[in-house]
């Protein structure tokens, strides 16, 4: 798979909508991310459609439970050649390395695992006080991506704002995925720490995951295109 890609956050409640909008993208695949609505909505034939229309997907339902569980959901979505899936960190060291383990086929093969740190909706204000964490956010976000690199994971969910401090202390290989991506002239909307898809390229993210300016732009081709030439280009 290679780096440095954008990918759509496909954050829809059907399968009618969501095909409605890949349909406008004739001339190019995007990946695409397929989270928690979409998939309530829709189920797994979502997932197989859009991958038989020549789409990678990011599925992400971010699993957090006990080690077993999580290692026996993992080996279903193993089964739904998806690209890339993800669990929180919060779940411990033993509960990744249970979805590594579930995810991983008999040949060898598996998807990315990527692990989340923190939503970008959270203020390290909100963290301290909600989640009674006392270390700081950037702290909190190197440590579970320690963590996840422990485990064996391929990579962590975090911010832009953080990418570079998790390259720092797990290597330039451990893959950064970051949500949080409005363009300069954007609504922030309900994101706390943002920052514009030339910044992420600058600060050395591989993937941004980039949605309602996307989805909502009057062109969303020409948005998404946009997008691509401030970050992958």
């Amino acid at each position: 798979m290679s780096q440095r890609d954008v990918i759509i956050a496909c954050d829809f409640d059907s399968k009618e909508t969501t095909l409605a909008f890949l349909d406008k993208f004739t001339d190019c695949k995007p990946f695409v991310k397929i989270g928690m609505e979409l998939y309530y909505a829709a189920g797994p034939e979502i997932v197989k459609e859009i991958k038989a229309r020549g789409h990678k997907i990011f599925l992400d339902l971010k699993l957090h439970d006990i080690p077993n569980t999580v290692k026996k959901s993992m080996a279903v979505l193993s089964r739904m050649d998806v690209d890339m899936c993800n669990l929180h960190a919060a779940g411990t060291i033993e509960m990744m390395k249970a979805a590594l383990e579930g995810l991983t086929r008999e040949d060898g093969t598996r998807p990315l695992l990527i692990a989340v740190t923190q939503l970008t909706s959270t203020s390290e204000e909100r963290m301290q006080k909600d989640l009674l964490i006392n270390a700081s956010i950037n702290d909190t976000i190197v440590h579970y991506a320690r963590n996840a690199k422990e485990a064996g994971l391929d990579g962590v969910v975090c911010s832009p704002l953080e990418a570079g401090m998790v390259k720092e202390a797990c290597g330039q290989e451990f893959v950064t995925v970051t949500p949080g991506v409005r363009f300069a002239d954007g609504e922030v909307g309900d994101q706390v720490r943002v920052t514009t898809p030339a910044r992420a390229k600058e600060i050395g993210t591989d993937f941004i995951v980039v949605g309602r300016p996307i989805t909502k732009a009057d062109d969303p081709v020409a948005a998404y295109k946009r997008c691509m030439a401030e970050f992958a280009e």
